[in-house]
């Protein structure tokens, strides 16, 4: 239900008095007339008075006292918007006469209090109704852009976007107000004289600045990782494929995230920056580790508005790296990891914003019981070491990046090189070749030659990560 159906309802169903907190008041406004149809409506601000839309403001009415009597002196129906009305509430007349108006609730007849973290008295507790009014809608931003287009043509900017292009740049102001979007869009198209598909990473990593007061969060940029790239992990694909054609913000059953266990170097970052590029919307990096910090109450504070900002960017995808550093719970921290871990197990039951959330763990052995079992995630896959196939799949595709070719028979030699390669460590192979001289099989098999892959020098672990996978997670 959009906001304007919303509010239309809460009118219609006599509520009388009713707090809205917001920081955007002219599209408050906006929606309050909307809401309100034929019905006549009435702003007020300690600075002008009380005044009908399109009329002079009644004399004295800048008084609380004054301006509530000439509300309760009116008959028929009518919505009035108090802005910033600590005014009014900071007056015990004023707020007596409040109290007086919720009570009576006469039927089309409705107070509204607009202002960004409005404390409400003691004795409007259930009497006044709160009503939070969301970020602006796709459809809302996508106005935007094209108002915005419009302008920018006329200044002789060169606008270039597609509808696509236009869906894409309105998502990625979402979780900002207009003032904030319009303001965005103008700086990205005046630095450069034009507003194209170039400026939506602009847009993004801008946008994140604005809502990324605490540092917890990350813009990662990179949309170039597709799902066809990534050799291998052919359950994972063939369980992500459905979902990426259903889409993040199906109404029914939407997607909600999936765990990833394994040997590190496997890919499992690789496949957040794919999924957020199969759906085209942000990924949103967390880092555990910058939510700690030393004050009682601080980082749990920290998690809630993290996990808050990210809500306003949907749709998203969530992307915590070695969740098992900063999810995993111990007695010698006063209970914090504890309180930051039931935040998030709620969260990840209850939000219902349009956010998938893509969780890697290096050593998944470290997390607690709660966070692994079903209903947390949709899945718990286990990426493991390539098989010799998978190392082809591999190969193939770190040789196109550099626009490198081997025949069919080098790669089928590279990858008959002894098992437990990962696929960071085929990179890194094929990056040292290029410094030794010309990328050719027979450089990139020298520097596999050399190399001591982790699933050797740190056998006893993979080993024991292997076999807790076999028993509780999907082979990926």
């Amino acid at each position: 239900m959009d906001a304007v159906a919303e509010l239309r309802l809460l009118l219609g169903s006599g509520t009388s008095l009713i707090t809205v907190d917001t920081a955007e008041e002219p599209r408050a406004l906006r929606i309050v007339r909307e809401a309100s149809g034929a019905t006549p409506v009435w702003t007020w601000s300690a600075a002008s008075g009380l005044s009908r839309d399109g009329s002079a403001a009644i004399y004295g009415s800048v008084d609380p006292d004054q301006m509530l009597s000439n509300l309760l002196a009116m008959t028929g129906a009518w919505t009035c918007v108090l802005c910033d009305p600590a005014p009014v509430l900071g007056d015990p007349v004023a707020l007596r006469q409040l109290k007086e108006i919720g009570q009576r609730a006469v039927p089309g007849q409705t107070l509204l209090l607009v202002g960004r973290a409005t404390m409400i008295p003691p004795d409007l507790e259930g009497v006044a109704r709160p009503w939070r009014l969301g970020p602006p809608s796709i459809a809302e931003l996508t106005t935007l852009v094209d108002r915005i287009a419009i302008r920018l043509g006329q200044r002789d900017v060169v606008v270039e976007l597609g509808d696509l292009d236009r869906l894409r740049l309105a998502r990625s102001l979402a979780g900002l107000t207009l003032v904030e979007a319009e303001r965005q869009l103008m700086q990205v198209a005046l630095a450069d004289g034009r507003l194209d598909a170039a400026d939506i990473a602009t847009a993004l990593a801008g946008k994140a600045a604005l809502l990324n007061t605490n540092g917890v969060l990350e813009i990662v940029g990179d949309d170039t990782v597709r799902l066809d790239d990534l050799g291998g992990l052919i359950e994972l694909k063939a369980w992500l494929a459905p979902r990426v054609r259903a889409g993040l913000d199906r109404a029914a059953d939407p997607p909600r995230g999936v765990l990833l266990a394994g040997v590190p170097g496997c890919g499992k970052s690789a496949v957040a920056h794919a999924i957020a590029a199969a759906w085209s919307v942000p990924l949103v990096l967390l880092d555990p580790g910058r939510i700690y910090r030393k004050f009682v109450g601080e980082s749990e504070q920290r998690f809630d508005d993290a996990l808050a900002a990210v809500e306003t960017m949907a749709p998203a995808v969530l992307w915590i790296d070695e969740i098992e550093k900063g999810l995993s719970t111990g007695s010698e921290d006063g209970g914090v990891s504890g309180r930051v871990l039931a935040t998030f197990l709620r969260w990840l039951q209850d939000h219902d914003a349009p956010v998938f959330v893509v969780a890697t763990a290096n050593d998944v052995t470290r997390l607690p019981p709660e966070l692994t079992r079903k209903g947390r995630f949709d899945e718990l896959f286990f990426v493991d070491l390539p098989d010799a196939p998978a190392r082809i799949d591999i190969l193939r595709a770190l040789l196109a990046r550099r626009s490198v070719t081997f025949t069919e028979p080098e790669l089928d030699d590279l990858a008959a090189h002894p098992d437990g390669f990962s696929g960071a460590e085929l990179d890194a192979a094929v990056v040292a070749a290029s410094y030794a001289g010309a990328i050719t099989a027979a450089t990139v098999g020298h520097e596999l030659a050399k190399t001591v892959p982790l699933s050797r020098s740190r056998a006893a672990e993979v080993t024991a990560l292997r076999a807790w996978a076999h028993d509780h997670a999907r082979i990926a």
